[in-house]
């Protein structure tokens, strides 16, 4: 055949199967059945697996739309937590405030001059030496600090710490979150807590939306909780999440750029989310999206542990303003230590309980000169017991008590003095912002 001819159709031969001979091959037919039973059984249980498998997920809450991601659309939430909170910030953030602190500043410029000048002729001719000075010419509006706060009432009153807006010199400029700027006058700042309520400066009747304040003495260590805040002056409406982590907690809280400013805070909120600088004066929420506590302080050698102010306590102080305008308080004049096992151990003290009359930390008399306390004749290192017949302890301190009265109400204290106890009785003054 030339190798270049195609053969002919004819000479191509299929091969046939003789059935005679493939019904008595019993190996090939064993074979056959075995790997119909294998496939038969391996079906079945993973229909098996498949059902027990897709029950379990079903049990777990399990989303399976998520095995198959649709392009395009937008992010869903995945767990009823995850769904409060992002509902909580699209409600609230309208409300939190960044407030941005200003002042006049001197403006210094360098300089130089001779000190020598007037007196070459015992120097010699030729002498001068040029030392640089500072000299101030002018002032310029200045940033000098920032914190966060709240609107709590639709024509612009916001609530905020007394730490951030301590300066009774610097102007105070509020940022809502869609980026509007308007002027802000303090109205009080709260003499005994870390509070203060400003007002938004506008002429237009201009209605802004508000926090809902919820109730403080409901919280449960363990529950979620939202903070948002300035964080550092420079990411606004920060959110960020965590638990309550205590309560009941009593802090001395301080900062640079405060003038020495400290203040001891009682019955403080305890939580590990994140609290910043600038984050001071914003809302700690509940997943309800109230507002429960004032975000304060945070520990900086520790790993997220931060307090806040009970709103139940700024609830007081914002109803006085509105209805008075300033926050007044009974005022009784003393300053003092909660006795504990350990104090009264180490200064031979008479009692294991009581509020211990001492002077300040720089000397500050333990009672206050023309006070309630110094009329009623109270004197330092008196220990007082009782106060209208409330015991005076670590879990029911002496401020916590006087609170629950007004100026100019009558009290009975119960003192040790020297070893002895007395009775006397006591005008509270009046202590206002």
């Amino acid at each position: 055949m030339d190798p270049y001819e195609s053969p002919k159709l004819n000479q191509l031969k299929f091969p046939r199967l003789k059935l005679s001979n493939f019904f008595k091959n019993r190996t090939f037919w064993s074979a056959i059945l075995i790997v119909f039973l294998s496939s038969f059984f391996g079906f079945l249980a993973g229909m098996v697996s498949y059902g027990l498998f897709y029950s379990y997920l079903s049990d777990m809450n399990f989303d399976f739309s998520l095995v198959k991601p649709e392009i395009g659309k937008e992010y869903s939430p995945q767990t009823s937590q995850e769904q409060a909170i992002i509902k909580v910030v699209e409600e609230v953030s309208p409300a939190v405030v960044s407030i941005v602190i200003s002042k006049d500043i001197p403006i210094m410029e360098q300089y130089f001059y001779n000190p020598f000048e007037g007196v070459e002729e015992f120097l010699g001719e030729g002498f001068e030496i040029q030392v640089p000075g500072l000299q101030q010419n002018g002032t310029e509006k200045t940033e000098v600090g920032w914190g966060t706060g709240f609107i709590v009432s639709e024509d612009g009153m916001i609530m905020t710490n007394k730490h951030v807006v301590l300066d009774t010199e610097a102007e105070y400029t509020v940022f809502t979150s869609e980026g509007k700027s308007y002027a802000a006058q303090v109205l009080a700042r709260d003499p005994v807590k870390d509070i203060a309520v400003l007002k938004i400066n506008t002429q237009t009747g201009e209605k802004f939306p508000k926090a809902s304040l919820g109730n403080s003495d409901n919280i449960q260590i363990g529950q979620t909780v939202v903070a948002i805040g300035n964080a550092l002056g420079e990411f606004k409406n920060t959110v960020s999440v965590g638990v309550v982590s205590g309560l009941g907690r009593t802090i001395i809280a301080s900062g640079e750029g405060l003038g020495g400013f400290a203040e001891s805070l009682e019955d403080v909120i305890q939580t590990d989310a994140a609290i910043n600088k600038g984050n001071s004066g914003g809302p700690l929420l509940n997943l309800k999206g109230e507002v429960i506590g004032i975000n304060t302080a945070m520990v900086e050698e520790a790993q997220s542990i931060g307090f806040a102010i009970p709103v139940n306590q700024a609830k007081r102080s914002m109803d006085q303003v509105q209805t008075s305008g300033k926050i007044v308080y009974p005022f009784l004049g003393v300053r003092y230590v909660l006795i504990t096992q350990q104090i009264r151990e180490e200064n031979d003290l008479g009692s294991d309980y009581g509020a211990w009359l001492v002077k300040g930390a720089n000397g500050e008399p333990a009672i206050e000169p023309g006070s309630s306390a110094e009329k009623a004749g109270l004197k330092e290192n008196d220990i007082i017991l009782e106060f209208n017949n409330e015991k005076v302890n670590s879990d029911n301190s002496l401020s916590e008590i006087i609170v629950k009265y007004k100026p100019g109400d009558k009290v009975v204290l119960k003192v040790l003095r020297d070893s002895q106890e007395k009775i006397i009785e006591v005008v509270l003054g009046e202590r206002s912002s």
